[in-house]
C-alpha cells in the first residue's frame, strides 16, 4: 500500500537516492537566462510603468467589514459571514458612493508615480460597478445610479494613465455559477455553468467595447474545480479578440506554481500574479506583478489600521523593480466612495519620493546582480555604451561607504540621486567596488546611488552547469554556460578549484558519479566564483512482474486532511476500479482525499521525469520511491521529480487531498525518446 511506503520512503526526497529525486519548479534566475526570449511589445508600457494602483470596491464596502458581532470581514464578507443571497441583495439600496471622486483618485495615482489603475469591475459577490445590460445586479440598480467605471476611465485618460479591469471568474450571485458555497441552502438544480460562461463573456464584451482601450484584464477566482485551462485558453482568446493589445494575467487559467511563476507547469496569460509576497529571486524572463494591500485587507474595513509605513512600501517597490516585477498597490474605498485618509497620506509620501527618485523605478530593467547585501538594484542602458545602475540602499551605512561585490566594469561617474556627487569610489582588496558618499546623504525613506559604468554590466557570476537531470543511467552529457561575455569556462572533476590550466569545454560526458567544479576566466584571470554540481549514476529500478492494464485502483476518503500522510490511519469510504485519475469518484467537493494505484510501462532503460499538479496536496511514488512530493495545502502547484527505471512495467501510487477552494489533479511523464504525456488516461 502507498501509506506505509510514504513513511518508509521519506528519505528518498533528498538528492542522492539511488533511483529518484524530487525537483522543485522555480523560475529561472540571472545565471540561467542566456537564451531568454524577447519581451512581448504589448507589455512594454506596463513594464515601463512598474507601479500601479489596485482598487477593491463593491457592495461589501458599505458594510465596512462588520456583520453581526464580528468586525473582521472585508470583500469576502458574503461568504466569511455566511450571508444568504436574499439578505445580501438588500444591500443594493445602501450603495450610494457620492464621494467617489474619479478625478481625485486618478490624480492621486499619477502623483504617486503610478502608471495605471486596476479596479474591481466585478468581485466575487457578482455585483458590477458598471452599467451591465445582462443583469440588474449592478450599480444602475442602486441609489447611485451611474456607471462608476465610465468616470474613472475618462479620468485615467485625462491623467495619462492606463485603465485596467479586475474581473472575477467566480460569482456568488449568478444562478448558473457552480459550485455553490458549502454553507448555502440555495439549490443548484437547473444551474448550467456553460450558460454562466456565456453571461461572463457578454459582460467582458461590455467592458471591452464601451470604455475605450483597456490596458489589462486582471482575472481572479479561477481556482474552483469547474474552471480549467481549456476554459482559460478560450477566455484569453476571446478578450484578445475584442482588444488585441490587451494584457491578461495568469489567473485566466489554473496553473502557475509557486508565486504563480511557473510557465513550464502550464501557466496561461501574459504575466504572473504573486499576491502579498515578493519572490526571493531575480526573475528576468517572465513578466510578473506583486499585488499587495496597504494594510491587512483588500476591501475597506473600518477597524483595520495596520498600515504599512511609506518607508516599507517604497522599499517593497524598489525590491520588486530590482527583481524584474511590477507593484500593484491596493486602496479600498469606504462605502461612500472616499479613499481612507491614511491611504491618501501614504500615496502622497510615496509620490514625494518618486518625484525625485522615480527614474530609478520607471522604465528600468532589473539590475545585473542575483542578490545584493544592501538592498536592490535596477538599471537602464544609455547611449555611448554606458549602463546606469541604481543602487537602492535600504540601510545607509554610518560611514557612507557602500560596497558593491562582483561588479567588474569601469566606473565613469557616481552620485546620490537627488543629492550630491559621491566623494570617491575605489576597488577594495578582493576587487569589490566601494562607493563613498556623505553620511548625511541618506533619504528617510530610501537612498539611491546612481553609478554609470562602461559597457554592458559585467558581474562576477558562477557559471551554469546543466544536464537533463541530476541522476543518469549509463552516461550523461553536461554543458557549461555563463552570462558573462568573453570568458572561457574551465572545470575539474576531482573536487579542486579550477585554474586557467584546467580543461575547458562546452560539453562533457560523464560515465560515473562525479562532482564537477567550474569557473570562468579571462585569460589567466578568474572572473567568477566556483560553481559545483554533483551528478549521480543511478541503477535503474527493476520492473515488477505485474500489470493492471488500463485500470487504476482507487480508494476514497473523507476528512479535513492537511497531508496525504494523514491517510495512514484513515479508513476509505469507498474503493474500486476506474480508468485514469478519475476525480468523479469523490463524494463531495471539499475535505476529501483519493489514492490511486496503477502501472506505467517504461519503454527503455533510462531516467524518467514525472510531473504532478494538484490543488491541494499530492505525492507520487514509483516502485515505492517518492518521486514527487507536493504534499501541503495550496492552490494549483506543479512539482516534478526524476527516477531511473529499467525497461518494463512499474507500479505507481498517487495520493491527493483537497481542503476547500477548488480541486485539481494532473500527472504527466516523459522519458528517453518519449514526449510528455499523461501518466494514465484521466477523465
Amino acid at each position: 500500500m502507498l501509506i506505509p511506503a510514504l513513511l518508509a520512503a521519506a528519505a528518498s526526497l533528498v538528492v542522492g537516492d539511488a533511483h529518484s529525486t524530487t525537483e522543485q519548479a522555480r523560475p529561472e534566475t540571472h545565471a540561467a537566462q542566456a537564451g531568454s526570449r524577447e519581451p512581448d511589445p504589448r507589455l512594454a508600457w506596463w513594464s515601463n510603468a512598474r507601479f500601479g494602483m489596485f482598487i477593491h470596491f463593491g457592495l461589501y464596502s458599505t458594510l465596512e467589514g462588520k456583520w453581526g458581532d464580528s468586525d473582521r470581514h472585508a470583500e469576502w464578507i458574503r461568504t466569511t459571514a455566511k450571508i444568504p443571497r436574499e439578505q445580501y441583495q438588500q444591500l443594493l439600496p445602501r450603495f450610494n458612493p457620492v464621494k467617489f471622486d474619479a478625478k481625485a483618485i486618478a490624480r492621486a495615482a499619477k502623483d504617486a508615480g503610478m502608471g495605471y489603475i486596476c479596479i474591481t469591475s466585478k468581485h466575487h459577490e457578482g455585483f458590477a460597478l458598471f452599467d451591465s445590460k445582462v443583469t440588474d445586479w449592478d450599480v444602475m440598480s442602486t441609489p447611485y445610479g451611474k456607471d462608476l467605471l465610465k468616470d474613472l476611465a475618462q479620468a485615467c485618460r485625462d491623467e495619462g494613465l492606463r485603465m485596467c479591469w479586475y474581473y472575477s471568474i467566480m460569482d456568488w450571485h449568478h444562478p448558473d455559477y457552480l459550485p455553490r458555497r458549502d454553507w448555502e441552502s440555495w439549490p443548484a438544480e437547473g444551474a448550467d455553468f456553460d450558460r454562466y460562461v456565456a453571461f461572463m463573456k457578454e459582460q467582458l464584451r461590455e467592458l471591452l467595447t464601451g470604455y475605450g482601450p483597456i490596458g489589462i484584464l486582471w482575472f481572479d477566482g479561477q481556482w474552483e474545480h469547474n474552471w480549467n485551462d481549456r476554459r482559460g485558453r478560450e477566455l484569453y482568446d476571446y478578450v484578445r479578440g475584442l482588444q488585441p493589445d490587451i494584457i491578461v494575467n495568469s489567473r485566466v487559467g489554473r496553473a502557475g506554481g509557486d508565486y504563480g511563476l511557473d510557465r513550464a507547469s502550464g501557466m496561461l496569460g501574459d504575466y504572473a500574479t504573486p499576491e502579498q509576497v515578493i519572490p526571493d529571486m531575480v526573475i528576468r524572463d517572465l513578466p510578473w506583478e506583486t499585488c499587495m494591500t496597504m494594510n491587512d485587507r483588500w476591501g475597506y474595513n473600518a477597524v483595520d489600521d495596520n498600515f504599512k509605513s511609506a518607508k516599507e512600501l517604497v522599499r517593497k517597490l524598489a525590491d520588486i523593480a530590482g527583481k524584474g516585477g511590477n507593484f500593484l498597490l491596493n486602496v479600498g474605498p469606504k462605502g461612500d466612495g472616499s479613499i481612507p485618509d491614511r491611504s491618501v497620506e501614504l500615496l502622497a509620501e510615496i509620490g514625494a519620493w518618486m518625484r525625485v527618485r522615480g527614474e530609478s523605478i520607471r522604465g528600468t530593467l532589473p539590475g545585473p546582480f542575483d542578490a545584493t547585501p544592501w538592498g536592490a538594484c535596477t538599471m537602464r542602458r544609455l547611449e555611448n555604451d554606458v549602463t546606469q545602475l541604481y543602487l537602492h540602499v535600504f540601510e545607509w551605512p554610518e560611514d557612507g561607504a557602500v560596497r558593491v561585490p562582483g561588479l567588474l566594469n569601469e566606473v565613469i561617474a557616481a552620485r546620490v540621486l537627488g543629492g550630491e556627487e559621491v566623494s570617491s569610489w575605489e576597488r577594495a582588496d578582493g576587487g569589490d567596488l566601494v562607493i563613498r558618499a556623505s553620511p548625511g546623504s541618506a533619504d528617510p525613506l530610501l537612498t539611491v546611488l546612481v553609478v554609470d559604468v562602461a559597457g554592458e554590466p559585467d558581474v562576477s557570476t558562477p557559471p551554469v552547469i546543466a544536464a537533463d537531470a541530476p541522476i543518469f543511467v549509463g552516461a550523461a552529457d553536461v554543458s557549461f554556460a555563463s552570462t558573462q561575455s568573453g570568458v572561457s569556462i574551465h572545470y575539474t572533476l576531482d573536487g579542486t578549484d579550477p585554474a586557467a590550466t584546467s580543461p575547458s569545454a562546452a560539453t562533457i560526458r560523464l560515465e560515473s558519479t562525479t562532482t564537477i567544479s567550474a569557473r570562468s576566466f579571462r585569460g589567466d584571470r578568474p572572473v567568477s566564483p566556483v560553481a559545483r554540481r554533483t551528478f549521480v549514476e543511478s541503477t535503474p529500478l527493476p520492473p515488477r512482474a505485474i500489470s493492471h492494464g488500463l485500470d487504476v485502483r482507487y480508494e476514497y476518503f473523507e476528512g479535513e486532511f492537511k497531508s496525504v500522510r494523514e491517510l495512514v490511519d484513515a479508513v476509505p469510504v469507498a474503493k474500486g476500479v476506474c480508468t485514469g485519475l478519475d476525480l468523479s469518484r469523490r463524494g463531495r467537493d471539499l475535505n476529501f482525499a483519493l489514492r490511486f494505484r496503477g502501472t506505467f510501462d517504461a519503454p527503455v532503460d533510462g531516467v524518467y521525469r514525472f510531473s504532478v499538479g494538484s490543488d491541494d496536496g499530492s505525492m507520487l511514488l514509483v516502485g515505492g520511491h517518492v518521486v514527487v512530493d507536493n504534499d501541503k495545502p495550496h492552490s494549483y502547484v506543479e512539482r516534478r521529480g526524476v527516477i531511473a527505471l529499467a525497461k518494463g512495467v512499474h507500479e505507481f501510487e498517487l495520493a491527493f487531498f483537497e481542503n476547500s477552494g477548488g480541486f485539481a489533479l494532473k500527472a504527466d511523464v516523459e522519458g528517453p525518446g518519449m514526449a510528455r504525456r499523461p501518466l494514465c488516461d484521466g477523465k
